[in-house]
């Protein structure tokens, strides 16, 4: 007997990408057909920050991302326990520690 399971998605990752991009601020944004998410590095004391990353997505697409996120954080938070946010909503200019000074 045959398996032929159509489900299967064989998927290639190569070194670079494996790698990943560090992120620490992510902009969204959409027009009646897409989302747009741009990741971004922001580092601390430098008011520029150059996008990283962007990913283009269908709507239909950025409401299964979202599902999917909502899903592992909830079973994240079942072993690791809440994820606590800051009450700043502002983007972190000096990370919360002291001025760099030269």
């Amino acid at each position: 007997m045959e398996n032929n399971n159509t489900n299967e998605l064989n998927v290639e990752l190569s070194e670079e990408i494996a790698d990943g991009i560090y992120s620490n601020l992510a902009i969204i944004t959409h027009s009646n057909s897409e989302f747009v998410i741009d990741f971004l590095k922001v580092m601390p004391g430098i008011p520029k920050a150059k996008v990283k990353s962007r990913i283009v997505l269908t709507p239909q697409h950025a409401k299964r991302l979202i599902m999917a996120l909502n899903d592992n954080i909830s079973k994240f938070e079942a072993v690791n326990g809440i994820i606590k946010l800051t009450d700043n909503n502002s983007i972190p200019m000096n990370f919360g520690g002291p001025t760099a000074q030269a």
